[in-house]
């Protein structure tokens, strides 16, 4: 499938993105020191918050090489950076380097706003953790640059556990976990009824699609004879995992259950849960008194891998963010160089000094030892993700699993409303 460039930035667009090419050619061939375009990047304000230094040390390193050109970094918030891109790549003034969270990137590679990239002009490509790598090619071409990685894992409060077990470490098997909820549940549940030893929302289709894939599910399949993608949450391993899922919901969920995991960092912020599945990072969330978090709990909270079934750690999925350059940037070979140098193997040091997954193997091995760092970097290897098709770009497909999710909760039955969702599948992953 060629990608669809008129229907992202229409035809003016389309031609300023050519025309863009030649400038970018014709600047490349002047001295260094000549060169005097402005470089726009967009980050997302983690890296602002995070790790400032790695962006100041950058932009240096840059401003020797090219003291005449202005690279201008904005940070943008995560609740409306999409809505900004769109707009602002069917304008005059876009971005040339922009950061996009790796569900995000099909959408723009496949609507033309993507320039490809060629991997061996980049560090460490050779390394790239795979499932990152994945989000950014199409058609055996790559359109954006891996930038760092996440996964969920069981965030605890080992307080709490250690006073109903005796023990303040999760234990690795599911049995042994489950044993150990219900005795979380006893110690606090019956004091307190909205209480969740282990809180999962029953919308939370990242956890309900990673117990699908712990059975060897799937959300859609590729068939080759058809040479359509189809939707499989109603094969049977498919079912497995949901109702797996479901049941775990329904037992050990004392809130609202159909509630998505949007608040459940908060949820254990405020001391009503024992255990939620969600990214790394979320272990700060629940203790940052100045983002909602509580502050008291600092010291209580860990990280561990999600104990899953059949005696084996829960698939995560893959999380994390890359580097895309517009197609229609007029600099397109400043913005490589300034990628280049902020996701090299000195920048990922920094990153992975503040305990940030960064975008290779290599760098992510140390950090599998790392107590603060091994649940997370040892869930990212065998990560799943969405399946990387055309149609699945599009915002429906989290409904088509939280619908289905929810019809499951009010009582539907697993079979029935996977049908129905694969069906919808059907219809979104192929319509482009």
């Amino acid at each position: 499938m060629k990608r669809k460039l008129i229907a992202a930035i229409g035809v003016a667009g389309m031609m300023a993105g050519l025309a863009a090419c030649g400038d970018s050619e014709t600047a490349s061939n002047a001295k260094p020191e000549d060169r005097k375009e402005n470089l726009t990047v967009w980050l997302m304000v983690d890296a602002q918050s995070t790790w400032p230094e790695l962006v100041k040390d950058v932009n240096a390193q840059f401003k020797k090489k090219y003291p005449n050109v202005k690279v201008n970094v904005q940070y943008q918030g995560w609740a409306d950076k999409a809505k900004k891109l769109d707009t602002a790549l069917g304008g005059d003034k876009f971005p040339d380097v922009v950061e996009l969270g790796n569900t995000e990137t099909m959408q723009y590679i496949l609507n033309g706003a993507l320039a490809e990239i060629d991997p061996k002009k980049y560090e460490n490509s050779d390394t790239w953790i795979q499932g990152l790598t994945d989000t950014c090619t199409f058609e055996g071409k790559q359109y954006c640059v891996p930038y760092y990685a996440g996964a969920r894992v069981a965030v605890y409060n080992q307080e709490m556990l250690k006073k109903a077990t005796g023990s303040d470490a999760l234990p690795e098997t599911e049995d042994a976990f489950l044993k150990a909820m219900d005795k979380v549940s006893k110690e606090y549940g019956e004091k307190d009824k909205r209480y969740s030893s282990l809180y999962l929302p029953g919308r939370y289709w990242y956890a309900a699609m990673s117990y699908v894939a712990a059975y060897g599910g799937q959300i859609a399949e590729y068939d080759e004879g058809s040479k359509e993608w189809k939707g499989t949450l109603s094969s049977p391993e498919s079912q497995k995992g949901i109702q797996h899922f479901v049941d775990l919901v329904k037992k050990y969920n004392k809130a609202d259950l159909t509630k998505d995991e949007q608040d459940h960092a908060n949820v254990m912020a405020n001391e009503k849960a024992g255990v939620i599945y969600g990214n790394g990072w979320e272990a700060g969330s629940v203790v940052d008194g100045k983002n909602n978090g509580n502050a008291k709990l600092e010291g209580k909270i860990a990280t561990a891998g999600m104990p899953g079934p059949e005696g084996k750690a829960l698939p995560s999925f893959i999380g994390g963010s890359d580097l895309g350059i517009v197609e229609k940037s007029k600099a397109k070979d400043l913005a490589e160089e300034w990628v280049s140098l902020f996701t090299n193997e000195k920048s990922m040091e920094v990153l992975a000094s503040k305990n940030i997954l960064p975008n290779n193997t290599k760098q992510l091995e140390p950090l599998k030892e790392k107590p603060e760092t091994a649940a997370v970097a040892n869930a990212v290897p065998d990560a799943w993700f969405t399946p990387i098709a055309p149609g699945w770009t599009s915002i429906e497909k989290e409904e088509v699993l939280k619908n289905m999710l929810l019809q499951i909760i009010k009582g539907d039955s697993v079979e029935k409303a996977a049908k129905a969702a694969d069906a919808k599948i059907d219809e979104l992953i192929n319509k482009g």
